[in-house]
């Protein structure tokens, strides 16, 4: 699903350079529950904006689902972002002004390949939000939701358009314990049903529930290491 080669990623020239990657190579396959750690500075936010396709490295090669995006133009990224990568963010980045079947609509509207009608992305959206367990929550704006069903919110528009990857920032970053329990079960009953994830945490108890642990320190993978306590790490 995800293979990276000798990827690097550096800010300015010259003496005020900053290297946030230094040749990363790594491979995650389909089915793959993977948390990604690392201390501030390490790189992990770096590497997250690239495996999103919202930055370019500086070299080397990362290859999605069998294309190449290292040298995409940014309006090719969008494009590959929309199709094939599902977001979920730590602040749950939805519109206020919009009801929960609007926000999760949005990735359709966006998506100029999408043909279908109004009322089957309407339907599809609905069914979306059914699976997360927010059916009766259709028509409430952000306002009026729990931050555990903002980020269920969030969760379905990042599954509406059946993206090939669920890339999650920090999902659980805003939320209490109970919210974070419950997310972190909704994650593992997406990867129970053939999802492939990808998670930035800072939290080694979120990141137990992965199958596979990557440690970044100064840009760099120091640990690539498979968990037999969560994730089922037998997915490889």
């Amino acid at each position: 699903m995800i293979e990276i080669s000798n990827l690097t990623k550096t800010y300015g020239t010259g003496d005020v350079a900053v290297h946030a990657l230094g040749g990363v190579d790594t491979v995650v396959e389909k089915g793959q529950f993977v948390a990604i750690m690392g201390p501030s500075g390490s790189g992990k936010s770096t590497l997250m904006n690239i495996l999103g396709c919202l930055d370019r490295p500086t070299g080397g090669t990362y290859v999605l689902d069998g294309e190449d995006v290292s040298r995409l133009s940014k309006d090719s990224l969008a494009g590959v972002r929309n199709r094939k990568i599902g977001f979920i963010f730590q602040s749950y980045n939805l519109l206020p002004r919009l009801s929960a079947l609007k926000n999760v609509m949005l990735p359709m509207l966006y998506d100029g390949g999408n043909h279908l009608p109004e009322g089957e992305q309407i339907e599809r959206a609905t069914a979306t939000l059914d699976s997360v367990g927010l059916g009766d929550r259709v028509h409430h704006r952000p306002n009026e939701l729990s931050g555990g069903q903002q980020q269920r919110v969030a969760i379905a528009r990042a599954l509406i358009n059946n993206p090939s990857i669920i890339l999650a920032d920090e999902p659980t970053g805003n939320l209490d314990t109970a919210s974070s329990e419950d997310i972190m079960g909704l994650l593992h009953e997406l990867h129970d049903q053939g999802a492939t994830i990808v998670m930035v945490t800072h939290e080694p108890d979120v990141a137990e529930h992965a199958g596979r642990v990557i440690v970044l320190r100064d840009g760099h993978i120091v640990s690539d290491k498979m968990n037999g306590m969560g994730g089922n790490g037998g997915k490889i």
